[in-house]
């Protein structure tokens, strides 16, 4: 039997070893093994049990002497020991012993020239066919010289124990960036695969030059790129998917001198309240060969459910970026000329889209600021105000700076117009409406936005439009959307100071070291 080097990683005993299968091969063997059932569309179906989003306080990177002053340790990039994490690689390797192995071999990074390679090691076939179709896919012949950068192990039948392995709960993410291994443990939820490669590549790329980000991409006829950053359920993956421009990627991209290049090959997707009038792109994608997770469907129609979220808030789709029907299949586009911070305001103060000058930029990037969406991660249950450092905090584990400077550099050099959008709430107590938010995309991207008179939010600063063609003027201003909801300017004044204040005292406390015009750009507290 060819087990194509798992002896490398102490995996000497197996009942069976199955390399790169297709999605066919991989669905069979997720049926056969109980692991799921088929939906109404072809699609392989799972529940992934506890874990239903990333486990983010079970994320540890190992404290080696290599890379001990390049990390930047903190409450995200907690240190796990040298000596505790090899005593619990050897645990779940012994786990792995005389089970069948599910290994698919593949790339990151659709540029070649910063293309790196990643061995999935996987205990459970419908994982294995996830990261099949998430990634950048292999030809045969790339297949027969194949040698991995970096190997990722997934073991969600492996229960840590926090008193003896030294983990917080029975789950572990654990990076070993000297050793180039990524141990994963106790969880199902496929994000965790998918999200250990954008962390591997955010410590790779800033060495090679390249700007990484947490962000969606897309390109339009006449060549011009877009790039949308936020955090899970901001809408990333919605609005790049635009019938009228093609996807490049939906989650993770690189920014090279060359242009923006997507670090993956497939799409993951939040399924809550999902539909054929408002999504079409996702909700066709749902077909033999995706992945669909805690997603409730009939057991005798095989029909999904979208608006129930008795499984999780958090349920999703993966599938390869082809299921998209004006997808960019090179997976590359030229040097942004639009670039969208996406962010879901809860408080309902902030404009549904303003533009930004450079030091508004820096700002607003560094802030990342949003809502955690319920079920997204581990214990949210309601939007909560957040500030992610840079859009994605829970995956840089370098300075934040060294991403800040980063996009400095590109945006000044690029000369792209920066926008911040709000997929939140307005005044009304109601998220903005879908329809209206990928007007006012749109008008920025096609340069119809420009048009429009701009006057400065009296809160942020920033230059909000006074018209847009599809969106009702009075949506606009937010303070107009409290006077149509019949409250008082007064509350209104209450809500935009307190978001103001959030936004200075987090600022103050995590980049005081910050230059003074980066640092005025933000709200007026």
């Amino acid at each position: 039997m060819n087990t194509y080097g798992l002896e490398k990683l102490g995996i000497i005993n197996t009942a069976a070893v199955y390399r790169n299968l297709t999605p066919a091969q991989l669905t069979e063997h997720a049926l056969r093994r109980g692991e799921g059932t088929l939906s109404n569309t072809g699609a392989l179906v799972v529940k992934t049990g506890k874990y239903t989003g990333r486990s983010a306080n079970d994320k540890f990177i190992v404290d080696s002497d290599a890379v001990h002053d390049e990390i930047a340790w903190g409450k995200v990039n907690k240190p796990m020991s040298q000596e505790r994490f090899d005593a619990l690689y050897e645990k779940v390797i012994a786990y792995l012993q005389n089970k069948e192995i599910f290994i698919f071999d593949g790339f990151a990074g659709a540029d070649p020239k910063y293309t790196k390679s990643f061995r999935i090691v996987n205990e459970l076939a419908s994982q294995n066919m996830f990261i099949h179709q998430l990634l950048r896919r292999p030809t045969a012949e790339q297949l027969e010289t194949f040698s991995e950068d970096f190997t990722i192990i997934a073991a969600p039948g492996f229960k840590c124990i926090p008193e003896r392995d030294g983990t917080r709960s029975e789950a572990c993410i654990v990076i070993d960036y000297a050793k180039k291994v990524v141990l994963i443990a106790g969880s199902q939820y496929a994000g965790e695969i998918k999200k250990s490669v954008f962390s591997t590549m955010n410590y790779i790329l800033p060495k090679e030059g390249v700007f990484p980000m947490h962000c969606s991409a897309n390109i339009g006829e006449d060549g011009d790129s877009a790039i949308f950053f936020g955090l899970s359920g901001t809408g990333k993956t919605t609005l790049s998917a635009d019938p009228n421009r093609k996807l490049i990627g939906d989650d993770e991209h690189g920014w090279s001198d060359n242009g923006v290049f997507n670090i993956e090959g497939g799409c993951y997707a939040k399924c809550i309240n999902l539909s054929a009038e408002n999504e079409p792109d996702i909700y066709n994608a749902i077909k033999f060969g995706s992945l669909v997770e805690n997603v409730v469907m009939d057991p005798d129609t095989r029909e999904f459910d979208f608006d129930d979220d008795s499984l999780a808030v958090n349920s999703r789709v993966g599938y390869p970026v082809e299921y998209i029907n004006n997808a960019e299949l090179s997976g590359q586009g030229g040097i942004p000329k639009t670039v969208i911070f996406l962010s879901a305001d809860a408080f309902g103060v902030l404009p549904p889209i303003s533009k930004l000058n450079n030091e508004q930029a820096m700002y607003y990037f560094v802030s990342g600021f949003t809502s955690k969406l319920a079920g997204t991660e581990i214990g949210v249950k309601e939007p909560v105000p957040t500030f992610s450092t840079c859009f994605g905090e829970p995956f840089l584990p370098l300075d934040p700076a060294k991403y800040a400077e980063m996009l400095k550099e590109k945006v000044e050099k690029s000369g792209a117009s920066v926008y911040l959008v709000n997929t939140g709430w307005n005044g009304t107590g109601e998220r903005t409406k879908l329809k209206y938010t990928r007007a006012m995309v749109t008008a920025a991207l096609t340069g119809e936005l420009l048009k429009s008179e701009f006057v400065e939010d009296p809160y942020f600063g920033v230059a909000v439009p006074t018209t847009c063609a599809g969106v009702p003027d009075e949506l606009l201003i937010p303070a107009k959307t409290w006077e149509s909801a019949g409250k008082s300017h007064e509350e209104y004044e209450a809500a935009a100071k307190k978001l103001s204040a959030m936004f200075a005292k987090n600022f103050s406390e995590k980049y005081s070291h910050m230059p003074e015009e980066i640092v005025n750009a933000g709200p007026k507290a």
